[in-house]
């Protein structure tokens, strides 16, 4: 069954490359991005776990953990560390579970079989603090992730959980957002300060401090 925006992550206990753990346990009152990937000491998927290791102090600095998912076993993933490392700069320095039977794979529809075989596709899932699911992501397995992307789309949503606006197309964080359409221009001139109306229903502000 598909996983929807708004859904409460599945929960699972699985090995990993930090030893046995139970998902919603680990990340308890933390973001976190569960990402998978087709196959052990594949290139595209070195390049990926790489960035992510390189990039933990941005992850940490948004309260998020990264855990990632392949279909190899244990032993595996525990040899393409050194690689991980080598090729990223960085030690691996977060999770990847072993999933060998495939079942946290098909718990989060992450097999594709049009896709050609039965390792996962490049999936994403973004997991707020309570557990719900905020972005899903879906890429083939020949095309690698953008990880500025997904912090960018971490900054939006932890931002727009604390004040009433949205990010509008290109947002990147500093730049000004849209004042939700459920408060009215004079309660957001209260709020905010610097409002600009362009239309009734699209009211720019700088990016609140929150």
């Amino acid at each position: 069954m598909a996983i929807r925006l708004g859904d409460e992550a599945p929960d699972f206990t699985a090995e990993t490359t930090d030893g046995t753990l139970s998902f919603h346990e680990w990340k308890e009152g933390s973001w976190a991005v569960l990402f998978s990937h087709p196959a052990d000491f594949t290139p595209v998927c070195t390049t990926e776990l790489g960035r992510t290791s390189a990039l933990k102090g941005e992850f940490d600095r948004r309260g998020t953990k990264a855990i990632a998912i392949s279909v190899d076993p244990i032993e595996s993933h525990r040899g393409w560390a050194g690689d991980i490392g080598e090729v990223g700069g960085t030690d691996l320095n977060f999770p990847i579970i072993a999933d060998p039977d495939k079942t946290v794979s098909h718990l989060y529809d992450m097999i594709h079989p049009a896709e050609g075989d039965t390792s996962t596709v490049r999936s994403v899932f973004i997991v707020d603090p309570k557990n719900k699911v905020r972005l899903t992501l879906t890429y083939p397995k020949s095309v690698g992730r953008n990880f500025d992307e997904i912090l960018r789309v971490i900054d939006a949503l932890q931002l727009t959980d604390l004040a009433p606006v949205s990010t509008p197309v290109d947002w990147t964080p500093g730049d000004r957002v849209i004042v939700s359409p459920a408060i009215s221009t004079a309660d957001a001139i209260d709020k905010f300060g610097d409002v600009e109306e362009v239309k009734p229903y699209l009211r720019w502000t700088p990016q609140p401090k929150v």
